[in-house]
């Protein structure tokens, strides 16, 4: 009988603990055995663990978070790799571990594959920037969450007749704001990959309010480069910190246009509550997918959405380049500015 335990990893993301459900209540009717590490990879370098069985994870579908808790503790940088969690996979036996986390996570699990260990990856982000997969949970979810913020401050900004920067989340890619602006109208979208300069965007608002129309709502990716190009200050895996750039753009805006702006920054709402049906759907699938996968005694894969299939991949795949977007859907976007 199979022991399969599973862990979450990095930052929390709407469909978790739909993805620990399926994954728990899939190995329990194969006949095998599930247990959790608490707090990511932390849980299973410290001995933090829980069992799971179908009792245990029933009424978790629709909750945000996860019941085990995350961390951004990582087996490379704060341990020896494989060799800090060998005692405690021991210990309990895991004869392999289901894995849910974005592209930095899933690289260490690459890593201890090539060390021996049995993985099975499952692509977690809200930033939809993970090779090797179409989509990944927690990005509609994230993305409905800025559009329903984005519809409540376009009534505020035409009753004050205002310009309202919304800056939302996704790190170097600009897969929420473009969603999220696309959805809303936004009049302007700033995102990393298709950088436009701020004198553009200024005369795209400026001749909407030459127009009549004396509001504007840009939406700003949080990875966009900062207009005075400062050094950004960095986390302890060395990437830039990032939140707050809308506060940099808005003053140039201003003077641009010469119309009063306003920056909201949504920032974890977007991580937070309960997922979206379309969410809770993926993540069960995948879910389901990955505990077949550890059943099967299928090793070094990640499940994957091509298309409206689940399918598997060499979880290599996840520590290839991050995901963009589509030009083609940005220009779509643009057709819609001022």
């Amino acid at each position: 009988m199979a022991v399969v335990g599973i862990l979450t990893a990095g930052g929390d993301c709407p469909g978790l603990n739909a993805v620990i459900r399926a994954a728990t209540a899939r190995v329990v009717a194969g006949g095998g055995t599930m247990v959790g590490f608490r707090d990511g990879w932390a849980g299973a370098m410290e001995d933090h663990v829980i069992p799971l069985d179908r009792d245990a994870v029933r009424g978790i579908l629709g909750r945000g978070g996860t019941i085990l808790g995350t961390s951004r503790t990582d087996p490379y940088v704060h341990g020896q790799g494989l060799a800090s969690l060998t005692p405690t996979l021991r210990k309990h036996e895991v004869d392999v571990l289901v894995v849910v986390g974005g592209d930095g996570t899933l690289r260490s699990a690459a890593r201890l594959a090539d060390e021996g260990l049995s993985v099975v990856g499952v692509p977690k982000t809200i930033d939809n920037d993970i090779p090797g997969t179409d989509v990944t949970f927690g990005f509609h979810t994230a993305v409905q969450i800025a559009t329903d913020a984005i519809d409540r401050l376009t009534t505020t900004a035409e009753a004050h007749n205002r310009v309202m920067l919304v800056e939302v989340m996704g790190r170097s890619q600009g897969w929420i704001a473009l969603y999220s602006g696309l959805a809303s109208g936004a009049d302007v979208i700033l995102i990393p990959e298709l950088p436009m300069p701020l004198e553009e965007a200024a005369g795209i608002i400026t001749r909407r309010h030459a127009a009549g129309h004396n509001y504007s709502i840009v939406v700003v990716a949080e990875g966009i480069s900062p207009p005075d190009a400062h050094e950004l200050p960095k986390d302890a895996f060395g990437f830039d910190r990032l939140g707050g750039v809308a506060y940099d753009v808005a003053p140039v805006l201003e003077r641009l246009t010469g119309f009063e702006t306003r920056v909201t920054v949504l920032g974890h709402l977007q991580r937070g509550g309960t997922p979206t049906a379309f969410d809770r759907v993926l993540a069960t699938r995948l879910g389901t997918a990955a505990a077949d996968a550890a059943l099967a005694g299928t090793r070094g894969i990640m499940v994957a959405v091509r298309g409206t299939t689940i399918d598997t991949v060499p979880l290599t795949e996840a520590g290839g380049p991050i995901r963009g977007v589509d030009p083609a859907l940005y220009e779509v976007a643009r057709t819609f500015f001022g």
